[in-house]
């Protein structure tokens, strides 16, 4: 599969990997901007400008922006996290112009005051349903713990207050300055003609602004060991979340983290679900490693019944002590490896998850990696590596937050919240 890339005179990247047997082609614009590149004031804003996109254009309004994507058949989304905010679709070939036409479009959005007083009001209910909903308090605030002043701890929401006071000419200014040509990266992937490609995102997207952008704080980031204690009596459950240093998502230890994260906490077959889900212990116990740029992390979840969290979390906090002292078995270290194997090959065979793959890993890195590469770094993980990897992010440093309805946790009071 060819890989093609092209920049435009104002910055803008261009990037697609063709498929001539495939019968889809999928399209995506990645912003790099996300709640980390947010000051205190503009909290929750590129979350809330992702939504704006979709209330119409100068040449659309909101209606005919999601008519024009069905009379197509598009399968289309958007997505904001820390890092990034993404416009993706997936189309039949034959509808590359016009999909083309209908993302670039939506992101030169109006703005308009009355669209933005309107969905300001559903952002505000979207973050008071979010508070009902343990696992994501649980994860806001274990973030914000263990960041501490660092602005990946910033939430994508944003607060009731901070999005209450958000004003249309902040987020004007804010998208200024972050959707410039410059900080976008527009992705394509499957079956589609390069060279008209490129033209239709030249006529596109051409004439689009260029600005100063960047990234602040762009720093590794070890969070302090300890564990904290958040009481809600209403909730039912005791929702726990173990957070650690990992490497960032342009070192090459990232395909050892990879692969203990499968090993320790893969939903399946891994050493947390054996230990404590398949037995009853749990209701869930995950293990994940979330690629950062400049600053990785580690996450360890848990969901259980209140009176079992303390021997769950010693449960947990052993198999990590001791997965940091020994490393993973044989055993774990070739299943770990065959899941993975599977899962970069079965996502290549879908040209959106081609699309994002190598989007992603351009805007991190700036390089592409091929299906073949990208096995063959994964294959090429050895106990070595694994080791290197625990010595330098040791697995068994974390920041523990518990939210529940728990008063008390191993002599830690809790804090109501």
């Amino acid at each position: 599969m060819p890989f093609h890339s092209h920049k435009l005179p104002n910055g803008l990247q261009i990037i697609g990997e063709t498929s001539p047997s495939a019968r889809s082609v999928a399209v995506g614009f990645f912003v790099r901007t996300g709640a980390r590149d947010e000051t205190p004031a503009e909290a929750g804003v590129s979350h809330f400008l992702e939504h704006m996109m979709f209330k119409g254009t100068p040449r659309r309004s909101a209606e005919q922006v999601n008519l024009d994507f069905d009379r197509i058949g598009a399968n289309n989304n958007a997505s904001t996290s820390e890092e990034n905010t993404v416009y993706y679709a997936a189309v039949l070939p034959e509808y590359l112009p016009r999909v083309v036409d209908v993302l670039a479009d939506m992101l030169r959005p109006s703005l308009r005051d009355a669209d933005f007083d309107t969905e300001k009001k559903v952002i505000l209910e979207e973050i008071k349903l979010y508070d009902d909903q343990p696992d994501s308090v649980m994860s806001e605030h274990a973030r914000r713990i263990y960041y501490r002043t660092h602005p990946l701890g910033n939430s994508v929401l944003g607060t009731l207050e901070s999005v209450g006071a958000l004003t249309r000419d902040q987020m004007h200014a804010y998208f200024s300055r972050r959707y410039a040509a410059n900080n976008i990266v527009v992705s394509a992937a499957g079956n589609f003609d390069w060279p008209a490609f490129v033209k239709l995102v030249t006529d596109a997207c051409g004439g689009w602004n260029t600005d100063t952008v960047g990234r602040d704080h762009r720093t590794e980031w070890t969070g302090e060991p300890g564990l904290h204690v958040l009481t809600r009596e209403k909730v039912q459950q005791e929702y726990a979340l173990f957070v650690g240093s990992g490497p960032p998502a342009d070192s090459k230890m990232r395909y050892a983290a990879d692969t203990v994260a499968l090993a320790v906490g893969d939903y399946t077959g891994s050493r947390l679900y054996w230990e404590l889900v398949d037995p009853g212990h749990a209701e869930s116990a995950d293990f994940g490693y979330s690629e950062n740029d400049a600053s990785g992390a580690v996450f360890v979840s848990l969901t259980c019944e209140a009176e079992k969290t303390a021997e769950n979390l010693a449960r947990i906090e052993k198999i990590l002590k001791d997965v940091q002292r020994d490393g993973i078995t044989e055993e774990e270290f070739q299943q770990a490896k065959n899941k993975i194997l599977s899962r970069v090959v079965r996502r290549s065979e879908r040209p959106m998850g081609r699309m994002m793959a190598i989007a992603s890993m351009w805007t991190y890195t700036g390089e592409y990696r091929d299906v073949d590469t990208e096995l063959a770094n994964f294959d090429a993980v050895t106990h070595a590596d694994i080791r290197a990897y625990l010595d330098k992010y040791p697995i068994d440093r974390n920041t523990v937050v518990a939210f529940g309805p728990l008063k008390e946790l191993n002599g830690v009071a809790g804090k109501v919240v």
